[in-house]
Order: structure tokens, then sequence, then C-alpha cells
């Protein structure tokens, strides 16, 4: 299992509160629970999750977090898209293409190294 398969969380393509783990419950013939968390592609998810999360906010990585609500207000835009190259890399993700400029549509393609 690579670093973009994992625990699925909500999304706004699900019902439920976003960010909860998604659960779709199946059950046997007796009715007897047999699965029920997703497992699947995270890369969008871990993406999305190094960008809104604080450094020290995630116990397993706390070196990791860009906190991006930040820079709402804030005209930075250079030391953001360091950021997001570095916290990103910290994780293996590798930014191909970083679009991040005052009044223009944020664009981040990022992939796990292979």
């Amino acid at each position: 299992m690579g670093k973009d398969t994992g625990i699925q969380l909500i999304d706004h393509n699900d019902d439920g509160e976003i960010l909860d783990v998604k659960i779709e419950v199946e059950r046997d013939a007796s009715g007897k629970i047999i699965q029920g968390i997703v497992v699947g592609n995270t890369l969008q998810q871990n993406k999305a999750l190094i960008l809104i999360t604080h450094q020290g906010e995630v116990n397993s990585k706390p070196d990791i977090g860009v906190g991006f609500e930040d820079s709402l207000m804030s005209n930075e835009y250079l030391e953001y898209r360091h950021k997001i190259r570095e916290h990103y890399a910290k994780d293996g993700l590798n930014v191909s293409r970083l679009d991040l400029y005052e009044n223009k549509p944020i664009v981040i393609d990022a992939d796990y190294n292979r």
C-alpha cells in the first residue's frame, strides 16, 4: 500500500460531517456488519490536510502543516508557496506545479515520489 492509499474521510461529495471517517456499512445475510471503513486513494485528501492543518495538530507528524487559513489575511504569497512546497516534501509529495498569486485561482499539482 502506498502513501496515497488509506482510510478515506468524508468530503463534499458525501453525506455527513466533512473530515469525519467515511463509513459505508455492509452487512451479511444475517445482518452482521462485515465491512464499514472505506479504504482507497487519499492523495487529494492528504494534500488538503497538509494545507489546512497547522504544525503540531497531527500527533504522528507534528512538523507538518501549512496553516493555509492564515494566508487569508496575508499578502505573503511567496512565503506560502515556499511553505506548501516544504511541507508537501516532508510527506514525500513532489510539487510539479504551484500557482498561488493574488486574484488568481490556486493550482497545486503534486504526487508522491515513486
